[in-house]
């Protein structure tokens, strides 16, 4: 089953490989909960680190994961495993500088003899 999440970046990781060949990499996501933001970790996993490649500190983002749980030596514990990342439009928009408008087009001659 897959949740889903959104907030804004606090903190990305970077990538710990372990012997195994295993690859994680976490990320923090600090979400609005009326008056106590949660900060939340969430881990992405093998081919889904790269994911965070191109995300920075501070960027509105929507994450959609799943829950997993396990046991170790009697005692349980609980993985967010994110596999998917979107950058809210409002927060790229913004980020990204808009084209210079260029003065110099050339005239187009359009052939007004439509072929249908």
């Amino acid at each position: 089953m897959a949740y889903e999440l959104s907030g804004k970046v606090k903190l990305i990781q970077d990538p710990q490989t372990f012997n195994s060949g295993f690859t994680k990499r976490e990320m923090v996501v600090i979400v609005e909960d009326g008056k106590y933001p949660q900060e939340i970790n969430l881990e992405f996993v093998q081919d889904k680190v790269s994911l965070l490649d191109n995300l920075h500190v501070g960027q509105e983002v929507t994450v959609t994961f799943d829950i997993r749980g396990r046991e170790y030596n009697g005692r349980y514990f609980n993985n967010l495993q994110a596999w998917k990342v979107e950058t809210n439009a409002v927060d790229s928009h913004m980020n990204q500088e808009q084209p210079a408008f260029d003065n110099n087009v050339p005239d187009v001659a359009f052939d007004d003899d439509i072929p249908f």
